[in-house]
């Protein structure tokens, strides 16, 4: 993965892999890449802080690339860092922009002012939010509603402490497409698969809650653990492994129809 200074003068923050728009389904890696504009240098770290997950899942990148193709299906990858600004949190969550990350400070950004603030927003955020939208409104012309599968991976160990499983599937409370792939990753010899671990799937005004959540449609949110698709091996061998599962699922016709869940994180529009 490259890092930050490979970044190009005029800076996209996201990408668009074309598929199949009728086939109603859209991927999404919010966290694909390390990539900062030239503008903003390396925020001040060190080039080592951009392999590691603070400022990209690990893996993902390739992954969803893999997984678009063997489906033929749309995808949308943010372009930027993490550590610039957090495509996967709600405009108003305090962990937007990181002063620091996993024992890491980031000088450039803190302080910051709230003109720098808006500007990431509007520079970076909010474009990638757009192309989402757009996307999933383009699968969703037909008439049926789109299956979103959101791509994240985890670090394997947390403060010392080894994490056991292998993926895991993180939501709020529309189980609709977190059941039946819980239930197919579990049949994988060998899986340890989470449910809403490491970490809870309910948080107000991330991608899932801005674009699903809302607006009833089904989804899920995946994580794989980050040594598990380290390598092309490793990315190769988890992208066999889920185009059956997200095909089957998106075979569903239960899984092409909008209803809103009330979210575990309160009312909307509250």
């Amino acid at each position: 993965m490259p890092g930050p200074a490979t970044a190009m003068p005029d800076f996209v923050p996201f990408e668009i892999i074309e598929g199949d728009y009728d086939a109603a389904m859209v991927l999404l890696a919010d966290h694909a890449m390390n990539r900062l504009p030239p503008e903003y240098g390396s925020l001040g770290l060190p080039d080592s802080a951009f392999r590691r997950h603070i400022a990209f899942d690990i893996g993902i990148e390739g992954l969803t690339r893999q997984l678009a193709a063997k489906l033929g299906v749309p995808a949308v990858l943010g372009c930027f860092s993490r550590l610039l600004i957090d495509p996967n949190r709600g405009e108003d969550d305090p962990t937007l922009i990181m002063k620091i990350s996993d024992g890491a400070i980031i000088p450039g950004n803190y302080p910051i002012t709230d003109e720098e603030w808006s500007k990431r927003l509007d520079t970076y955020h909010r474009p990638y939010h757009r192309a989402v939208e757009r996307t999933i409104a383009k699968a969703g012309a037909g008439g049926r509603a789109p299956l979103v599968l959101s791509l994240h991976s985890f670090t394997p160990a947390w403060k010392g402490v080894p994490r056991p499983w292998h993926a895991a599937v993180l939501w709020d409370s529309d189980d609709r497409a977190v059941r039946p792939l819980l239930e197919m990753l579990r049949r994988e010899e060998g899986l340890v698969i989470g449910d809403n671990q490491p970490y809870d799937g309910a948080l107000r005004g991330d991608t899932m809650y801005r674009h699903c959540m809302t607006s009833g449609l089904p989804h899920a949110l995946l994580e794989v653990r980050q040594d598990l698709i380290g390598d092309e091996t490793g990315i190769d061998e988890w992208a066999g492994r889920l185009a059956p599962i997200f095909a089957a699922l998106n075979d569903d016709p239960a899984l092409h129809e909008y209803r809103v869940f009330a979210s575990r994180t309160g009312p909307y529009g509250s």
